[in-house]
């Protein structure tokens, strides 16, 4: 899965830049909008083989913490971020801004009898961030990078949220992507991202979760 969301990522990046070469060459370059607004559909690939990470999470009916099979994997969500474009040095155009995004899986059990449970893992984060553009308004690609918060919640079904789900958590970001104009105020943009969430805080019924990494891929439009 982590493969063919990176392999996407490097020949959508690939695309997108012959695309703005060809623009370019045709005419002059145009600067960056001033302000832009991502709306995009994402699939976070939240980890499913962390012992660690189950072990935060405590089966109250059934005294237990979970087990690394009750983890959900990958699913899908929704990112909103905004960016201001502040100036242009040399051929790199800089840039402020900020996103939330939200995203969701659940696992479903294959075997009812082995005493499995079905989780609801969420992820809900919000940022800043730097970022650094390459290319001009018909298209271009960047790097960026942020800090903000995250709340990370694992919940076995039928129980309600623990402490350790609505703790927020210290995290930062890098990745990049790419926009593609479309029309004169809407166009296409792809972001990949990893996202470095720091260990959560141990409670009495076990250890908190680890320090994660954890990758988010995103594609949709963007408003200009």
């Amino acid at each position: 899965m982590r493969r063919a969301v990176l392999a996407l990522a490097v020949a959508s990046v690939i695309t997108v830049a012959c695309v703005h070469g060809r623009a370019y060459a045709q005419e002059p370059p145009a600067p960056l909008p001033r302000i832009v607004v991502d709306l995009h559909g994402i699939i976070p690939v939240f980890p499913n083989d962390n012992a660690q990470l189950a072990n935060s999470r405590f089966v109250s009916d059934q005294a237990r913490q979970l087990s690394v099979g009750e983890l959900p994997g990958a699913g899908f969500g929704g990112r909103v971020g905004v960016h201001l474009y502040l100036f242009k040095w040399k051929a790199m155009t800089i840039g402020l801004g900020g996103e939330v995004l939200v995203g969701r899986s659940t696992s479903t059990p294959t075997d009812t009898t082995s005493g499995l449970v079905a989780v609801t893992e969420r992820l809900t984060s919000a940022d800043g961030q730097v970022s650094f553009n390459f290319g001009s308004a018909h298209g271009w690609s960047y790097l960026s990078g942020g800090m903000g918060r995250s709340q990370w919640s694992i919940v076995p079904a039928g129980l309600p949220p623990a402490t350790a789900d609505a703790e927020s958590l210290p995290t930062a970001n890098y990745g990049g992507g790419a926009h593609w104009s479309i029309k004169r105020h809407l166009g296409f943009s792809l972001d990949f991202r990893l996202y470095e969430i720091q260990p959560g805080t141990p409670t009495s019924t076990g250890p908190g979760s680890p320090r994660t990494r954890l990758l988010v891929a995103g594609a949709g439009i963007f408003l200009k």
